[in-house]
């Protein structure tokens, strides 16, 4: 295949199959609600630990990374690093601005994840040991998010070289945009927590 019809093949395959909301698709089959309708409105996992409980939360977070993982791999696997990269980002682009959703949707902090894991495996340890890490130190999902996005540059740049660092970078500033409304928050004092220990009474 032409590697450009391969580039635009990707992007095009995974912005589609990025965009499916599996978080709306689990709340609305599995909860009978919609988890946009409950805290802080957002269609990820960490929205859907507060609403739906942890079952619920793990659902959408693997079926989110999944949706980054599948296209990128499958584009690498046929086309190598370029392919791969650029359908990682439409994939987030997908997640971020779904037609679906009239292109509203989520931050793409697990869809990235799922891509990074595609990409080199040990950048998605990474990005959940930093998570992990600064959500345990302040309690904040967004601030974790963040960061570990943040680091995924110069983690993409050791493992794949300045094609990792581009793509690791601009998705990241993506992801930090996205999460202007929670700086808002963060600033005002008025961010809502992540209860990782808390078992909401739907689980």
């Amino acid at each position: 295949m032409n590697q450009t019809a391969l580039v635009i093949g990707s992007a095009v395959v995974a912005y589609l199959v990025g965009a499916v909301p599996f978080g709306v698709l689990v709340s609305r089959a599995f909860y009978g609600t919609d988890i946009r309708k409950g805290g802080s409105g957002n269609i990820g996992a960490a929205n859907a630990l507060r609403t739906l409980g942890r079952r619920g939360a793990l659902a959408v977070l693997a079926l989110d990374a999944l949706k980054g993982f599948a296209p990128t791999l499958a584009a690498g696997a046929l086309g190598g690093t370029l392919p791969a990269a650029v359908a990682a980002l439409a994939a987030v682009v997908g997640h971020c601005w779904s037609p679906f959703l009239g292109f509203k949707g989520g931050k793409g902090v697990a869809t990235f994840l799922g891509i990074v894991i595609a990409l080199w495996w040990p950048a998605g340890l990474a990005f959940g040991l930093v998570w992990v890490a600064a959500v345990v130190a302040c309690g904040y999902a967004s601030v974790g998010s963040m960061l570990a996005s943040l680091a995924m540059g110069p983690v993409l740049w050791f493992g794949l070289g300045r094609a990792g660092l581009v793509y690791g970078v601009v998705a990241a500033l993506l992801i930090v945009a996205r999460h202007r409304a929670n700086l808002d928050r963060l600033r005002h004092g008025t961010e809502n927590r992540l209860g990782l220990l808390k078992t909401p009474h739907r689980s």
